[in-house]
């Protein structure tokens, strides 16, 4: 079986005909990723809705498309696909408003925690609509490539998966975040979490613990947490937002072994955020002797969010079977999610007492 590093798949096929987009939020987020990587796939953007009219005419006029006065303007586009880029605690309500059948995508999470979740699940069956959460890292290029070289058995069985992150995360830079109870895991490693269950399926349970840092007043910014798999398959992550001692030490990468080929992922975006530096994925594949550098054509941000929407869009109009990350599967993240807090919240076994000795 040859290696050929640049027939491994980095993107979605488009939809024959995009439907435009109606994108509730002006974040940051919608300026940085959702706009850009839709403008570069040529998807149609019908127009942005925020509570907050001045945020949302500043965003339009600079990506050039149309600020709506309200939500019933907003909600009013025939044929949308809905964009949630949106505060978790505001998802149900909206997608309570959205057309039955709708097409949506939910930012991530999926909702404060795991009845949240259970609520926007029951919303999205009764309103049946297509619905799916944005956990894009499936999608991004390097991870698509990943994928496809497993799915080819260029690494064999995978046994062994370390994330580990040491960087310095400006949370400052998420002013919705301050006041929320869950922050590492819930908006951040959540992506490792969906990663993880879309490339090796669901642990059986997960050891974990999240803490803080004497530096700030964020809740969380430290998670240790093991994914269960039984007695063939070990996986880590060690995840450190607070190594805040320049760039020189710092990491954020995945390496992935199995029973005859290795991979190695770094992804980029988080070093230096928002500038972020060059994803990389490299592959030691099953009969290799060498690591082969694939050449990738796209970054985690913007291009995944393009990969992302494409799947949804092609799903609404039938053109794909299977709708990744559907709010079905994004649902089981979500409750990997809650077990990883509950495990945190557990004492450890505490450590037998040294012997006493008697002379």
């Amino acid at each position: 079986m040859t290696f050929d590093p640049t027939t491994l798949r980095q993107w979605w096929p488009k939809p024959d005909a995009p439907r435009p987009i109606v994108i509730f939020g002006a974040g940051s987020i919608v300026g940085d990723a959702h706009l850009p990587a839709y403008r570069n796939a040529g998807f149609p953007v019908a127009g942005v809705y925020d509570p907050d009219a001045g945020k949302a005419r500043v965003l339009a006029e600079t990506w050039g498309t149309r600020a709506f006065a309200d939500e019933n303007e907003a909600l009013a586009v025939q044929g949308a696909i809905f964009d949630l880029a949106t505060p978790p605690a505001t998802h149900a309500a909206i997608l309570s408003k959205l057309p039955i059948g709708a097409a949506a995508l939910i930012q991530k999470p999926m909702g404060a925690d795991l009845a949240a979740a259970t609520a926007i699940l029951t919303i999205c069956r009764a309103r049946q609509l297509k619905a799916a959460v944005n956990f894009q890292l499936r999608f991004a290029p390097m991870m698509l490539a990943l994928k496809d070289a497993v799915d080819r058995g260029f690494l064999g069985e995978i046994v062994d998966f370390d994330a580990w992150l040491a960087l310095a995360t400006p949370w400052g830079l998420w002013p919705f975040l301050k006041g929320l109870p869950r922050i590492e895991i819930a908006m951040h490693s959540i992506h490792y979490f969906d990663f993880i269950r879309g490339l090796i399926g669901n642990p059986h349970g997960v050891h974990a613990k999240t803490i803080g840092h004497p530096n700030h007043d964020v809740p969380q910014t430290r998670t240790a947490a093991i994914f269960d798999y039984g007695d063939r398959l070990r996986c880590v992550l060690s995840v450190n937002h607070d190594h805040d001692f320049g760039r020189k030490f710092q990491a954020c990468e995945f390496r992935i072994s199995g029973t005859k080929g290795a991979a190695y992922v770094k992804l980029g975006v988080n070093l230096d955020y928002p500038r972020g530096e060059p994803d990389e994925l490299w592959i030691r594949p099953a009969g290799g002797e060498e690591w082969i550098s694939v050449p990738l054509q796209g970054a985690w941000f913007p291009d995944a969010f393009a990969n992302r929407m494409a799947n949804l869009q092609r799903f609404a109009t039938g053109e794909d079977d299977a709708l990744i990350g559907s709010v079905e599967d994004a649902w089981q993240t979500m409750a990997l999610v809650e077990a990883a807090y509950q495990s945190s919240a557990q004492p450890a076994t505490p450590l037998a007492p040294l012997p006493r000795f008697e002379p």
